[in-house]
C-alpha cells in the first residue's frame, strides 16, 4: 500500500491540510476558517489565541483522513506563520493570546536589537524588525512581566501544533528560530540573549534541522485527529521556506518567484549571501546550504486596483497580442519598496500613452517582469548562482500569458508546477526523511509540473529594450 505524507498549514485565517503520496498526487485535503473570535485587533495590535489553531486544525484533519486509509498515512510535516511568539507555561498551556508576526508593539526594542544584537546580524545578513520574534519577548519582559515571569517556553506557531500532535515540547528547527535570534552558523543561541536583554536560553527551543524526527502522534491526539497514533512528526519550517519547497526550489541554483498581492523570490545558494543594504535575508537550508529571499510591494495587486477580476481575466486572453508594448511601466501600489531596491519613497510610474485598456494591461504585466529580472540581477550580484528555469506560483503564475512574457524578459524558462502552497511544502518535508534521501530528492520526485514556457528568441531582444528602458528609468529616479 502506498505510502501518504499529510501536510499541515496554521495560517493566519485557518488550518489546511494535505495528504500526498510519493509521486507528488494530492489524494485528498481540507481546510477549515478560525472563528472570528481567535483574531484580536486593537490599537494595531494583532494577537490569536493558540486554541483556535488546534481546534480548526482537528476537523482539518479528520476530513482529510475520512477519504483516505488512515494506515496510509507514513509522516506529517507542519508549517506556520514567521515570527510569531507563544508564551506557554510549565505545562504548556498558552498564558495569553499569541503575539502575531504583523504585530508592531516591539519597534522599539527591534530598533534596540539592531545594535545589542549588530554581530549576529552582520554576519548572517539580516536586520531585527518588529516582525521577528526575539524582539517581542523582550517586549513581554518589560511590560507584561507577570507573562514572562510564569513563561517555561517561548515557541513559534509551528512548534506549537507539533508540541499539541505529540507531547514532545520544547524543540523547534532552524528556520523559524532566525527571527527568535539563533545563530546559524554557531548553531546555538548566543550570548547576547541571556547576558544583555535577560533572557535565559532554557525558555527557548532546541533546534533542530527541518524535516528532522519531532516526536510521534499520541493516542490522543489520534482519537481526535484520525492520525493513527505513533506516527512520526517532523520539525517543521516557516510557511514561506515550505511554500518555496512545493515550487521545485529546494537545490543549489533553483529558485521560485511567487506572484501574489506582492512578489515574492527565494531559492537555494551553495553560500551565505550577505547584503549591507539589508533588502534580503537567508535561512538555513537543511543540507546546510542557504535559503535566501527578498520580497517585493509590487506584484498581482496592481491588475487588482487597475482592472479587477473580470477585465483581468479577460485582457489576459489577449495580453500577448499587444506585447511586447513601447510603454515602460513600474506598476507599484500605493508608496515605498524594500526587493530590489529599499526606498521608502518609490513611487509607481508610467512612460508613454497607452494606446487602449489592453495596451496598459500587457504594459503592467511587462513592468512586473522587468522588476522580477532586477531582482535576480540583484542576486546574483549579491554572490547568488542562479541556474535552470524560474520555478512559478502564486496567483500570477496562474496566467498563461504572463508566464510568456517573464520568460522572454527573463531569457530562461519558466515552470509552473501543478500544486504549491505551504501544506504541500510540510508534506514534501514530511517524506524528505521518511522516504526519500533529503529535501532535494523528495522535492524532485514530488513536485510535477503544470507548464513549462520557453522564451521567444525572435522577441527576446525586443523585451531586452523593455528591460533596459525600465531599468534607465528606475536609475533616473535614484532606485536602482
Amino acid at each position: 500500500m502506498e505510502p501518504l505524507f499529510c501536510g499541515v498549514d496554521v495560517g493566519t485565517q485557518g488550518a489546511r491540510c494535505v495528504l500526498v503520496d510519493a509521486r507528488g498526487r494530492v489524494e485528498a485535503r481540507a481546510e477549515e476558517e478560525f472563528p472570528g473570535a481567535a483574531i484580536f485587533q486593537e490599537e494595531g495590535r494583532f494577537e490569536q489565541e493558540p486554541g483556535a489553531w488546534t481546534a480548526a486544525l482537528r476537523p482539518a484533519l479528520a476530513g482529510c483522513l475520512r477519504q483516505v486509509k488512515p494506515s496510509r498515512v507514513a509522516a506529517v510535516g507542519v508549517t506556520a506563520t514567521s515570527g510569531t511568539v507563544c508564551a506557554l507555561d510549565s505545562g504548556y498551556r498558552s498564558l495569553m493570546p499569541a503575539i502575531m508576526y504583523n504585530d508592531p508593539r516591539a519597534e522599539r526594542e527591534a530598533q534596540e536589537l539592531r545594535s545589542v544584537g549588530a554581530g549576529l546580524t552582520e554576519r548572517l545578513g539580516y536586520r531585527f524588525s518588529s516582525s521577528f520574534g526575539l524582539p517581542k519577548i523582550v517586549w513581554l519582559k518589560r511590560n507584561r512581566p507577570d507573562i514572562f515571569r510564569r513563561a517555561a517556553l517561548f515557541c513559534s506557531p509551528t512548534d506549537y501544533v507539533i508540541g499539541w500532535l505529540t507531547g514532545s515540547w520544547g524543540r523547534s528547527d532552524q528556520t523559524n528560530m532566525l527571527k527568535f535570534g539563533y545563530d546559524l552558523l554557531e548553531g546555538r543561541w548566543p550570548a547576547f540573549i541571556e547576558g544583555r536583554l535577560g533572557v535565559p536560553p532554557e525558555r527557548l527551543p532546541r533546534v533542530q534541522r527541518p524535516g528532522e524526527p519531532a516526536g510521534r502522534i499520541t493516542a490522543e491526539r489520534a482519537r481526535q485527529t484520525g492520525l493513527p497514533a505513533g506516527t512520526r512528526v517532523v520539525a517543521g519550517m516557516t510557511d514561506g521556506c515550505a511554500s518555496q519547497i512545493s515550487s521545485g526550489a529546494a537545490a543549489p541554483g533553483r529558485f521560485n518567484t511567487t506572484i501574489g498581492t506582492t512578489l515574492v523570490i527565494k531559492g537555494v545558494s551553495e553560500r551565505l549571501l550577505l547584503d549591507p543594504l539589508g533588502r534580503i535575508y537567508c535561512h538555513r537550508h537543511p543540507a546546510g546550504w542557504w535559503l535566501p529571499g527578498g520580497a517585493s510591494n509590487t506584484g498581482a495587486e496592481c491588475l487588482a486596483r487597475e482592472f479587477g477580476p473580470e477585465e483581468t481575466e479577460r485582457l489576459s486572453a489577449v495580453a500577448l497580442q499587444h506585447s511586447p508594448t513601447a510603454l515602460t511601466a513600474y506598476p507599484l501600489v500605493g508608496r515605498g519598496e524594500r526587493f530590489p531596491f529599499q526606498r521608502p519613497d518609490a513611487e509607481g510610474f508610467l512612460l508613454g500613452e497607452p494606446r487602449g485598456r489592453e495596451d496598459l494591461f500587457a504594459a503592467y504585466l511587462e513592468g512586473v517582469a522587468c522588476l522580477e529580472r532586477l531582482a535576480y540581477e540583484t542576486l546574483e550580484g549579491l554572490g547568488a548562482r542562479i541556474r535552470g528555469p524560474i520555478f512559478g506560483a502564486g496567483g500570477g503564475s496562474r496566467s498563461d500569458a504572463w508566464l510568456q512574457i517573464r520568460a522572454d524578459t527573463l531569457a530562461r524558462p519558466v515552470r509552473r508546477p501543478v500544486v504549491t502552497g505551504a501544506a504541500m511544502g510540510a508534506a514534501i518535508l514530511a517524506a524528505s526523511h521518511e522516504h526519500f534521501a533529503g529535501l532535494p530528492e523528495a522535492t524532485e520526485a514530488m513536485v510535477r509540473i503544470d507548464r513549462e514556457v520557453e522564451p521567444r528568441t525572435g522577441l527576446v531582444p525586443r523585451y531586452e529594450e523593455c528591460y533596459q528602458r525600465f531599468r534607465e528609468a528606475c536609475r533616473e529616479r535614484g532606485y536602482a
